[in-house]
């Protein structure tokens, strides 16, 4: 779909519109259709780079201005914007349902129609539950003490702020980057939430829990669960708020992928729940919020009852989603602005090693001084490998491909290990988060498919592998399509192993919930436990879909951490995916090392280009 238009014959269409060389089929198939139904050729013109900006994520099309241009499209004058006010096809905003036309103007602003009724839906539904807040009671400073076993310590003071705030509110947003403790504060969150309802309701309420991803809520439910057993351990007699009931409460919620969540209809289309059928929840929790898209957030919160709580989870200053919308960009920035008390902000890192999080600090902020100074700081924590060609990175994978094949070996994945060595097969997959290679491209030849290959034929070499050989011991690979059959989801991550047989098998940690996996599905059979911990073996002909995972993408890592990760940019200062956003998302993956595998241009480049898609929600909030 990302063939210029002028690949499928659209040399020039009727009414003297070329389409542009950036333009896709689809950006000029829209454009025909204006013509044809009678439009402008500047309707066309203009609904194309609609087309095409809806394309790179906007869910609208700047008409002036400096980032009008930032697409390629000729800024629009006041005399082009009055003769599309003009146009039949086009309804002015506010008009009810916005004419149903195709296309709605807000000057300077012109939506393809869906994007204009999925934006104001979203933020009628936001200033709705802002609006309907219960009044804050008096804070219970006894029990938040007990939460948090007493510490009131500045680094958690943000947290106990959230913890204290969520009470009574329809929609919270807890967000903050890596390590700061939101999986943490979601506990606590949860908590305070089961104790104030139940009270208020007389009834213990129902949670979800959901997110883009089925490995994000998984995660979720991962981290929530080693929450909780701290929680335990650090408990003293002297609390004398009994928040065992609480904390079941909270571990019991249902983790699934916010389409399972809806209840999609897959290929017919909609959503089981929706306003006239809601989602039997009274609080619902989205982690990864940065992840979902501005239609998704419409459908969740069309699904949802008035009376629940929403309270969205993620870090704002991450990659935006893959779909239409910066959604948690646009309602951090919008709450931030008016320094709302349904939003919190965590900033304290609480990393085992603080020598990262100034640069990813200066990242945040796009100060190239800082940035420079933080990573000459970090010493051998943070190393650069400048790469200007195909040489220079082929010498950085062939060091990287020496490490992984030592990490894997030192952890036991290149020799025997017996289906029922749980802790040997846990303790291989557990490697794959020390070291990881994370590139901003997936195809060509700086992207993660090459550079996977190129490590894997590496490997082989040293394993004395088959080059044809697609299974052998040590190999990682990523699901790259949910399977609710097999518990299986994308971006779950595997490791092949030997047994003491001699068959090969793919080895996954799946999370179980009162006995079942994610989503209430069965495990397969071959799974085992440890420490509360499962592991589940599949046949190299039984594993849905895939690929390998010594390089993913950095859309693909959101969520994951990584003791030691290399960020692999494209050298072409110009590429169009250099961003500040990506590059904060690749860095602050890392716990404890860093490699920039980047020229010093494309670095500088990503560095001082944040994200900004064209939107409104942020207007139509406030």
């Amino acid at each position: 779909m990302n063939t210029p238009a002028r690949s499928y014959h659209f040399r020039r269409l009727a009414g003297d519109v070329a389409p542009p060389d950036a333009w896709r089929m689809l950006d000029a198939t829209v454009a025909r259709w204006v013509l044809a139904h009678g439009g402008s050729p500047l309707l066309a013109r203009i609904a194309g780079w609609a087309s095409h900006a809806e394309g790179h994520g906007d869910s609208a099309l700047l008409l002036n201005g400096e980032a009008a241009a930032r697409h390629g499209m000729r800024a629009c004058s006041e005399e082009d914007i009055a003769a599309l006010r003009a146009e039949p096809m086009v309804a002015l905003a506010g008009d009810g349902d916005a004419g149903g036309t195709p296309f709605v103007l807000d000057p300077p602003h012109f939506y393809l129609r869906r994007n204009y009724l999925h934006e104001t839906a979203v933020a009628r539904h936001v200033r709705q539950r802002r609006a309907a807040s219960l009044a804050a009671g008096e804070v219970d400073l006894a029990a938040i003490d007990a939460l948090f076993h007493g510490d009131s310590d500045e680094r958690v003071r943000p947290q106990r702020q959230a913890v204290a705030q969520v009470p009574g509110k329809r929609l919270f947003v807890l967000t903050g980057g890596p390590g700061t403790g939101k999986t943490t504060t979601v506990l606590r969150m949860l908590m305070m939430l089961i104790r104030e309802r139940t009270a208020r309701m007389q009834a213990a309420p129902v949670i979800r829990i959901g997110a883009p991803t089925g490995k994000a809520a998984q995660r979720l439910s991962e981290s929530l669960r080693d929450g909780a057993a701290r929680m335990r351990a650090r408990a003293h007699p002297a609390h004398d708020f009994d928040w065992q009931a609480q904390l079941d409460g909270a571990l019991a919620a249902e983790a699934s992928t916010l389409h399972r969540l809806l209840g999609s209809r897959g290929r017919h289309g909609g959503f089981v729940h929706h306003a006239d059928n809601p989602i039997p929840a009274d609080i619902v929790i989205v982690d990864e919020a940065s992840m979902v898209d501005l239609a998704m957030l419409r459908n969740l919160l069309d699904a949802l009852r008035e009376d629940a709580a929403l309270i969205l989870v993620g870090d704002a200053d991450q990659l935006t989603s893959v779909g239409t919308g910066s959604v948690l960009l646009d309602l951090v920035g919008a709450m931030e602005a008016e320094h709302a008390p349904d939003l919190v902000r965590l900033s304290h890192s609480f990393r085992a090693d603080q020598s990262l999080v100034p640069i990813n600090e200066a990242i945040r902020r796009g100060d190239a001084a800082a940035f420079a100074a933080a990573w000459r700081d970090a010493g051998d924590k943070a190393i650069r490998r400048p790469l200007a060609d195909a040489q220079d990175l082929a010498r950085a994978l062939a060091r990287w491909s020496n490490a992984v094949a030592a990490m894997l070996q030192e952890a036991g994945a290149l020799d025997v290990v017996a289906k029922t060595d749980q802790r040997g097969v846990l303790a291989a997959l557990d490697a794959l988060r020390q070291r990881q290679l994370l590139c901003a491209l997936r195809e060509g030849e700086f992207g993660a498919a090459t550079a996977n290959a190129i490590i894997e034929r590496r490997l082989k070499g040293r394993l004395g592998v088959a080059p044809d050989d697609e299974w052998y011991p040590g190999r990682a690979v990523m699901i790259t399509r949910n399977d609710y059959t097999a518990g299986l989801f994308n971006g779950d991550v595997g490791l092949c192993l030997r047994d003491e047989n001699g068959n090969l098998a793919i080895w996954f940690e799946v999370t179980v919930q009162g006995g079942a996996a994610i989503d209430g599905e069965t495990l397969a059979t071959g799974a085992a436990h440890h420490a509360g911990r499962r592991a589940v073996a599949f046949s190299p002909a039984g594993l849905p879909e895939h690929q390998g995972a010594f390089a993913v993408t950095i859309h693909k890592s959101q969520g994951s951490e990584y003791n030691h990760a290399a960020v692999l940019l494209p050298p072409d200062p110009q590429h169009r995916i250099l961003s500040r956003q990506l590059l904060y998302t690749g860095v602050s993956r890392a716990r404890q090392g860093v490699e920039l595998w980047a020229a010093d241009a494309a670095c500088d480049t990503a560095l001082a280009t944040p994200v900004r898609r064209a939107s409104g929600l942020a207007a139509r909030i406030a």
